[in-house]
């Protein structure tokens, strides 16, 4: 299931503006396919609203994250870990309101964390679910694809043609002859595909 972008192609002169008030050069095949009138496989693309550029799914990086770069999943492994541990536990808090607010507080900061793990990537499908395909624009992994689990398992995984070798992320332009459900690791969410 792809939950399709309905925006129209971009110009050259938009795609220049969007870059530009992004802070963000697009990989030259994504750069492209933005401007096809009719794409062979559907994806979101950016389009200007009243707020900024939006890419039409229910859920995206903040515009001011975009031009960060994207981070290798392994890059927060650790940090992800402590903040796991810092959880407020009901035991170690006196009364109620210090409980409500000691956990709000960690929920605020790990709302913020979960964003910058998507830092310099845009949402190029939607699989529903809370399954997403990810292209990452900026930093050493720009132009290569991505798969946001983070809904069932909590990660984010390289889509590739190789899991068994090197795992080594996928292009924009390798992505585009595949589905994402293809470039998954053996047997990874099999019961969730057949759900969705």
């Amino acid at each position: 299931m792809h939950r399709q972008s309905v925006s129209p192609p971009l110009t050259e002169e938009e795609l220049v503006i969007a870059e530009h008030e992004l802070g963000v050069s697009f990989p030259a095949a994504y750069r492209a396919y933005l401007k096809v009138a009719k794409p062979a496989k559907p994806v979101f693309r950016p389009c200007r609203k009243g707020w900024g550029w939006d890419w039409g799914a229910d859920r995206q990086t903040p515009a001011e994250l975009l031009s960060l770069p994207f981070p290798h999943p392994d890059s927060y492994v650790n940090a992800d870990a402590e903040l796991d541990a810092r959880e407020p536990r009901p035991e170690g808090l006196a009364n109620g309101e210090a409980r409500t607010d000691a956990w709000q507080a960690w929920d605020r900061e790990c709302e913020v964390f979960e964003d910058l793990k998507t830092a310099g990537a845009v949402i190029l499908q939607d699989h529903g679910c809370g399954f997403y395909t990810l292209l990452a624009v900026t930093g050493p992994l720009a132009d290569t694809v991505w798969w946001d689990g983070r809904a069932t398992c909590g990660l984010i995984i390289p889509l590739s043609l190789d899991h068994l070798g090197s795992s080594r992320p996928v292009t924009f332009s390798e992505w585009l002859r595949y589905d994402s459900w293809d470039l998954l690791p053996p047997g990874w969410g099999r019961s969730s595909r057949s759900s969705s």
